[in-house]
């Protein structure tokens, strides 16, 4: 029930998943994205180390089997980040990630081949980037997600909870382990 429970929510929104993270780990040294000259302040560039292909990993079965594949990648002159989360039972899902200079916060787009959509917002705090929002469902619910990205040794790590009472009470949504993918 549990594993079950974790995978619907990792569906709900796995962006992110983000999977992100300002650390002292790089855990995949991508090329410098290019740049853009009107995204050249720092809190465009705050996600770079997430840019990779990477495995996913359930971080209850450390050295378990991947359960998705997700590729980093700068887009838009490095003013934005796409990731390509694709889950091992078919799940795929797409988002954007972007820095508001305006509100000086994070805000990402998930969508999903089941029919779900995530909107986020937030900030880095003390290493890690925190976003919130509502994830609309296919069935037609809405629920709360709140997601944190940090480095962790030389991945990523990506934890969510999630709210079905408009963030009263929060209960665990997933929690998994971005490592570099390994060539072959």
């Amino acid at each position: 029930m549990t594993q079950m429970l974790r995978l619907d929510h990792a569906r709900i929104a796995l962006a992110a998943l983000g999977i992100a993270f300002m650390g002292a780990a790089k855990a995949v040294p991508a090329a410098a994205p290019p740049s853009s000259p009107s995204c050249v302040a720092a809190g465009y560039h705050q996600l770079d180390f997430w840019l990779g292909d990477w495995d996913t990993f359930d971080t209850d079965s450390h050295g378990g089997p991947v359960i998705a594949r997700a590729r980093v990648d700068a887009i838009a002159e490095g003013c934005a980040i796409h990731e390509l989360y694709e889950q091992t039972d078919g799940l795929i899902g797409d988002s954007i990630l972007s820095f508001d200079p305006v509100r000086k916060q994070w805000q990402q787009t998930w969508v999903t081949n089941h029919g779900s959509l995530m909107v986020l917002w937030g900030n880095f705090a003390d290493g890690a980037l925190v976003l919130e929002g509502d994830a609309h469902l296919r069935d037609g619910k809405t629920v709360r997600q709140r997601i944190t990205w940090k480095t962790q040794d030389k991945g990523v790590r990506e934890s969510a909870v999630l709210s079905k009472d408009g963030g009263k009470t929060w209960a665990p949504a997933f929690d998994v382990l971005f490592l570099a993918r390994k060539a072959g």
